[in-house]
């Protein structure tokens, strides 16, 4: 079964490649000095799979080009590159001054150890340049010609994640050879070249449409699903939410029953045509990818009952945040009385459900299920490969699957002006966004004190201090003469100025009197 996996991701990540690179252009990438370099629509590039990109902002920074392939991490030396730099105390070129987007030639290594290893440096932001022409199209005049010796690739390179790049919080993008070249001249001989990275979802309209595919047994995406509820209802009518389950095509994969028998065994549906993935790698025992298809096509028919009409789906959330509370291990997935009790405690009608489920043309023999039919053809319009997968705007968003990351990005994706309040109050927050979300206020908004009120307060403070101290001090000088002239006077009586003559301080009262008694 392995086999058929493995056949089934290089065809999807190809569509992915044609889908995402080709579709929705969520990403800019511009030079700003010098003048010289800058295009009025920008440069073409191609995203990275992974990096979290700040969704509505830019990087505007000075490159630093590498000059080196950045593969080997015990061996980053952030004194070289150029443009070249002074000399620090030690007599070394100065270390790259922060902040910096990162110029890497392509090669030696893969694009996630590349830009990985820049993160280490302290880099913003990653530009890799590509040392090889891509061929040109049968009939087209070539954009790169290759030098005497070099030949040209036939695809365009993917930055892909190689399954490790989870830990990389930095965007970066691919800059073709042709446009790639000239920038690397112009650091190399010591010019300055600015650069802005800057990333946008489409914003047609007061009304933002966000994707989630997963399913019910991926665990990446569980605090997530357990906590985005409260921001659907927070963002209501201005958003509309439509959830994915991923079920691959067993027919194309191989998986269809004949004469009885299936090479993905318990891995399929409908005589092979509906598949998942097994989750505990075990076909004989466990959850089977046949209970994940089950799954699958309850949760489709819950947000097809309670979800579609508003794109809210509170019950669907509920659903899935009880039912991965209370069902979600191998002797409880497949019990009908789990379920149940989690539809009741959801608000969902189980009967309905189960009639959904039914009607789509169920799960046994070798039926059409036109619910898991169109999850195939949604599938591959999207091209979805890596799960979980969000998108905003039909814009895919990279990264790390956590509630500020999409929240920011819904956010972004308004209409100047149209943004709804709890975008306003939380998506700027910079603390916890979720917390913003459920209380309708940044943590630690109500009841603080204003940096004005609290100067002013400091310098109430610091006056009464003062102004005790200094009482305090007059004091103990007066009790300090009381004590002198005690003593003095057990030995002579003296008069005004012959007090004055040996050194005792007189205060207004002695004066008066003339003499010290």
């Amino acid at each position: 079964m392995t086999l058929f996996n493995h056949g089934l991701v290089a065809l999807v990540a190809t569509s992915l490649t044609h889908s995402v690179l080709g579709g929705v252009v969520s990403s800019k990438l511009q030079v700003h000095i010098p003048n010289s370099l800058s295009k009025t629509d920008g440069y073409e590039h191609r995203e990275a799979l992974f990096g979290i990109p700040p969704y509505g902002g830019s990087i505007q920074q000075s490159v630093i080009y590498a000059d080196d392939e950045l593969c080997d991490p015990s061996k980053l030396n952030t004194h070289g590159g150029y443009p070249e730099r002074g000399k620090d105390a030690d007599g070394k070129m100065k270390p790259w001054p922060s902040p910096y987007i990162l110029f890497i030639d392509r090669g030696g290594c893969s694009f996630v150890k590349k830009v990985r290893n820049a993160q280490r440096t302290g880099a913003a932001g990653v530009i890799i340049a590509d040392i090889n022409c891509i061929c040109a199209e049968e009939g087209k005049d070539p954009v790169c010609v290759p030098a005497p010796g070099e030949i040209c690739e036939s695809t365009e390179p993917i930055m892909a994640d190689d399954g490790s790049g989870s830990d990389i919080t930095i965007p970066s993008f691919l800059m073709f050879k042709q446009d790639a070249d000239p920038i690397r001249k112009e650091l190399k001989e010591n010019h300055m070249v600015r650069i802005e990275m800057g990333w946008s979802l489409p914003n047609p309209d007061a009304r933002v449409e966000y994707e989630l595919w997963t399913t019910p047994t991926d665990k990446i995406s569980r605090d997530f699903q357990h906590q985005f509820k409260a921001a659907a209802a927070a963002l209501g009518n201005h958003a509309y939410f439509t959830p994915h389950m991923y079920v691959y095509d067993g027919q194309k994969a191989g998986c269809e029953v004949i004469d009885g028998v299936s090479l993905c065994q318990s891995l399929c549906t409908n005589n092979g045509k509906y598949c998942a993935t097994d989750p505990d790698n075990d076909l004989s025992k466990g959850i089977s990818g046949a209970d994940v298809v089950k799954e699958s096509l309850r949760r489709e028919c819950i947000w097809k009952i309670y979800g579609v009409e508003d794109g809210i789906g509170e019950q669907w959330w509920e659903y899935v945040s009880q039912f991965m509370h209370r069902c979600d291990r191998e002797s409880y997935f497949t019990n009908e009385d789990c379920v149940k009790d989690v539809m009741s405690k959801s608000n969902v009608d189980f009967n309905r459900v189960q009639k959904c489920m039914s009607d789509s043309g169920g799960l046994e023999g070798d039926v059409v299920n036109t619910i898991l039919q169109s999850i195939l053809a949604e599938k591959e319009a999207s091209g979805v490969v890596i799960l979980p997968a969000t998108y905003v705007n039909n814009a895919a968003l990279r990264g790390a699957l956590e509630f500020a990351t999409v929240f920011k990005a819904i956010c972004a994706g308004y209409m100047k002006g149209s943004e709804p309040e709890v975008c306003l109050k939380c998506a700027h927050c910079g603390i916890d966004e979720y917390e913003c979300v459920l209380k309708g206020e940044c943590p630690g908004s109500k009841g603080s004190v204003s940096v004005q009120l609290f100067a002013i307060s400091l310098g109430v403070v610091v006056v009464l201090f003062g102004c005790i101290g200094l009482v305090q001090w007059q004091r103990s000088q007066r009790q300090m003469r009381e004590q002198v002239r005690g003593i003095v006077a057990e030995y002579m009586p003296l008069d005004h100025s012959k007090a004055e003559s040996i050194g005792i301080p007189l205060d207004e009262t002695d004066a008066d009197k003339g003499e010290i008694l």
